[in-house]
């Protein structure tokens, strides 16, 4: 276990809902972590507004200024390394990632992903579930491997779905619930309690199931 403060960084694209979580989970004591940086490849992200407004350093490292993925991903791991980053944080981060990159920071780079993984890995995940006719929907935080929504899981929230249920209604609880596990799932590794060993998810030196530790509100 790190004797310092666990430093975390916030990698975004869009509104940063899931920032907000992690901003409001550090002022209430629920994580013992210090966000020291939120770097956005898009410079119209509201999350870094939402950062400042929390007194967070921003960076814009915009990916449209470089001429492939393998150089944008260089030199955002330089900035990411330069804030001597403990955990890395994918919070709606629109980008996939180099092996390079992943391989870099493996073992403390995390991601959520709005389903219960291994099923509908990608995008439109809540419309897949309804479709499928799904009694149960979710979200997942897991370790990011070089597998697009591959890595093993740590925690899953379980979201009924429910009748005349329509894509953006169920996003919507489903986000409820990522804001409580992401945080949570942060707070363990800033413990020490949480770690990748062997491609395998250890919480407190225990091998977690495949799903990782189910979350029910």
């Amino acid at each position: 276990m790190p004797a310092h403060t666990c430093k975390v960084v916030i990698l975004l694209s869009g509104s940063g809902s899931n920032l907000q979580a992690f901003i409001d989970a550090v002022a209430n004591g629920g994580l013992n972590a210090s966000i020291v940086a939120v770097i956005s490849n898009k410079p119209a992200a509201y999350g870094l507004e939402r950062a400042q407004k929390a007194g967070i350093k921003t960076e814009l490292v915009d990916h449209k200024q470089f001429a492939d993925r393998e150089s944008f991903d260089h030199t955002l791991a330089e900035r990411i390394e330069a804030y001597q980053a403990d955990l890395v944080i994918l919070a709606g981060f629109m980008r996939i990632l180099t092996p390079g990159f992943v391989s870099q920071f493996k073992g403390r780079l995390l991601n959520i992903h709005p389903s219960l993984l291994p099923k509908y890995p990608g995008l439109h995940t809540h419309q897949r579930a309804i479709d499928a006719g799904d009694s149960l929907h979710g979200a997942t935080v897991h370790f990011v491997t070089e597998e697009l929504d591959g890595g093993p899981a740590i925690i899953q929230a379980q979201v009924p779905i429910i009748k005349n249920d329509t894509e953006d209604s169920l996003a919507a609880r489903v986000l409820k619930q990522e804001h409580k596990i992401y945080p949570l799932a942060a707070s363990w590794f800033a413990k020490g309690q949480l770690e990748l060993k062997n491609e395998k998810v250890l919480l407190d030196e225990q091998s977690l199931p495949a799903q990782g530790f189910q979350f029910t509100d």
